[in-house]
C-alpha cells in the first residue's frame, strides 16, 4: 500500500485531524494508496502559501526558472519507474501508458522552460504625441490547476508546468482516482529545488471533492484556474469562475471522429483507428468514438478493423503479456456493458477480442451504429467505438459534427487538399488528416469547442492563458487637456 499526504509548501502535511481515505487498486480490490482527505481548511492553507511565495517567483528571472524546468523534468524522468507503478495500482495502466506519460510530460516541462523568456509584449503606436504605449504580459497570481486520472502525468505536469514559466505559483488538486500518482509530481518539482510554495499539491475525499474545489476556486489570491475532466464537471468549474469572474481554462469530454473516405490508405487508416480507439483502454479525451466509412470501402475496412481488434486483449498490467489494461472503475464497465446492449438490440453487429474479465475489458466494435443508439452520441471512456456508414464525403462531414463535442477529429484520403477542405468544416479545435484522433505535443494550441471546453495549453498560445495582458503608457511632452 502506498501513501499519499498533501505537499504545502514543500513540505509534507497530514490532512485536518489526520483525515485520509482510501484508493482501491480497480483490478484487486485491494487498498492501492491511503490519502490524505483535505478539508475546505487544508486548501485554504495551500492557496495561502501558494500565495505567499508569488511575489518571490513572478519576480524571478526567467533563466532561473527555465533552469528549474529543466532539473524538474530530469526529476519526473528519474521517478518514471514509481510513477508507472503507482498508476498501474491505482488506474489499473499498462506499463506502455505509463512510460509515454512520463516521457511526453517530461517533454511539455522543457517546452515551459524554452518558454519561459518568450512571455513577451509590444509597443503600439499612439495618437498622442509624446506618448510611448506598451502591452505587457505579467503573472497572474496563484494558478489552480485540476487534473483527472486518464492520463494523469500528462495532464498533471500541463496543468502547471505554463503556470510556473510565466511567473505563477500554483497548487495542483489532484484527483481523487490517483492521489500518489499525483503527489509524484509534487515532489518532482521539490526534488528539483523549486522554492517552497511555488507548487503545492492537495488531496481530498471524493465526498469532499465539490466543496473542496469551490473554496480553492473562490480563494481570492486564485487568479486563474485550469480544468481537465467530465464536461459535467466542467460545466460546474465554469459556473463556479464565471461567479468570481476568473478566467478558466476547460479542456472537457470528446466524441472524436475518425472519417476514412474512399481513396484513403485503409491499412494505415485501420492502425490509426484502432490505435486512438484503444490506447489506454480508450479513457483518453481525444479517443476515436465513431469511425465513420464511405460504403464503397466499408466491408474492406471492417474486415482488416476487426482482424487488428480481435489482437487487442486485455490483461493485469502488472503482468506485461497484454497491450490494454484495466478499465478505472465498474461504473466503466457498466457503461460499455450498456452501450452494447443498446447497440445490438438496436441492429448493431458487436465485435470482440475477449468476454470481459471484471474491470479487464478487451476491445470492442459496434458496426452498423445508427442516431438511435446511445453509443452514437455518448462518450464511452472505455475500449470500444462505433462504425457508421454513410454514402459519400457530405454525410460524412454531417455525422462528424452531430455531436456536442468538439474536441479533435482526424479524417484519412488519399488527396491533400481534399483533406484540408473537410477538416476546414469539422467543428473541433484540432484535426488530423491521416493521423489518428489521438495526437498530443508539449508546444501545439492544444484544445476544443463547444462542449469540449475552451482555451488553450501549450506553446504560445498558452502564455496569454496564464498571464495578465497589461497597457501602460508614458508621457514624455507636456499633454494638453481640454479643461
Amino acid at each position: 500500500m502506498m501513501d499519499a499526504t498533501l505537499m504545502i509548501g514543500n513540505r509534507d502535511v497530514a490532512a485536518s485531524e489526520g483525515a485520509t481515505y482510501d484508493r482501491s487498486d480497480p483490478i484487486t480490490g485491494a487498498v492501492a494508496t491511503r490519502a490524505a482527505a483535505a478539508s475546505v481548511t487544508d486548501a485554504i492553507a495551500a492557496v495561502d502559501c501558494a500565495a505567499a511565495a508569488f511575489p518571490a517567483w513572478a519576480a524571478l528571472g526567467p533563466n532561473a526558472r527555465r533552469a528549474l524546468l529543466m532539473k524538474a523534468a530530469d526529476a519526473l524522468q528519474a521517478r518514471s519507474g514509481e510513477i508507472c507503478a503507482a498508476m498501474a495500482a491505482e488506474t489499473g495502466a499498462t506499463m506502455g501508458w505509463g512510460g509515454f506519460n512520463v516521457h511526453l510530460a517530461t517533454s511539455m516541462l522543457r517546452e515551459a522552460a524554452a518558454l519561459t523568456t518568450q512571455v513577451q509584449g509590444e509597443t503600439i503606436p499612439s495618437d498622442r504625441p509624446g506618448c510611448i504605449a506598451i502591452a505587457i504580459r505579467q503573472p497572474a497570481g496563484v494558478v489552480l490547476g485540476i487534473a483527472p486520472w486518464n492520463a494523469p502525468i500528462i495532464l498533471g505536469v500541463r496543468a502547471v508546468a505554463l503556470p510556473l514559466a510565466c511567473g505563477n505559483t500554483v497548487v495542483l488538486k489532484a484527483s481523487e482516482m490517483c492521489p500518489r500518482t499525483h503527489l509524484l509530481i509534487g515532489e518532482a518539482f521539490r526534488d528539483a529545488g523549486f522554492p517552497d510554495g511555488v507548487v503545492n499539491v492537495v488531496t481530498n475525499a471524493p465526498a469532499d471533492a465539490a466543496a473542496v474545489v469551490e473554496a480553492l476556486v473562490r480563494h481570492k489570491a486564485v487568479r486563474r484556474v485550469n480544468f481537465t475532466g467530465s464536461t459535467k464537471v466542467g460545466r460546474i468549474i465554469g459556473r463556479l469562475c464565471g461567479e468570481e469572474l476568473k478566467p478558466a481554462l476547460l479542456e472537457l469530454g470528446g466524441k472524436a471522429p475518425l472519417i476514412v473516405l474512399e481513396d484513403a490508405d485503409i491499412g494505415e487508416a485501420v492502425a490509426a483507428a484502432a490505435f486512438g480507439a484503444y490506447m489506454n483502454s480508450g479513457q483518453i479525451c481525444m479517443s476515436t468514438e465513431k469511425i465513420i466509412v464511405v460504403d464503397a470501402i466499408a466491408d474492406k475496412f471492417l474486415k482488416a478493423f476487426v482482424a487488428k481488434v480481435k489482437t487487442l486483449k486485455a490483461g493485469d498490467p502488472r503482468d506485461g503479456a497484454a497491450p490494454l489494461g484495466s478499465v478505472i472503475d465498474p461504473a466503466a464497465v457498466a457503461t460499455v456493458e450498456r452501450l452494447i446492449a443498446d447497440a445490438v438490440a438496436k441492429g448493431g453487429t458487436l465485435h470482440s477480442a475477449a468476454e470481459p474479465k471484471g474491470t479487464i475489458l478487451s476491445a470492442a466494435v459496434i458496426d452498423h451504429v445508427t442516431a438511435a443508439m446511445a453509443i452514437y452520441g455518448d462518450e464511452s471512456f472505455g475500449p470500444i467505438t462505433g462504425i457508421i456508414r454513410v454514402k459519400d464525403e457530405e454525410e460524412a462531414i454531417s455525422v462528424a459534427n452531430d455531436t456536442d463535442y468538439g474536441l479533435t477529429a482526424s479524417v484519412f484520403t488519399g488527396d491533400t487538399s481534399r483533406g484540408l477542405r473537410v477538416a476546414a468544416r469539422l467543428e473541433t479545435g484540432m484535426c488530423h488528416i491521416n493521423g489518428p484522433t489521438v495526437h498530443d505535443e508539449a508546444q501545439m494550441p492544444f484544445g476544443g469547442i463547444k462542449a469540449s471546453g475552451y482555451g488553450r495549453f501549450g506553446g504560445k498560445a498558452g502564455i496569454a492563458e496564464f498571464t495578465e495582458l497589461r497597457w501602460i503608457t508614458i508621457d514624455t511632452l507636456p499633454v494638453h487637456y481640454p479643461i
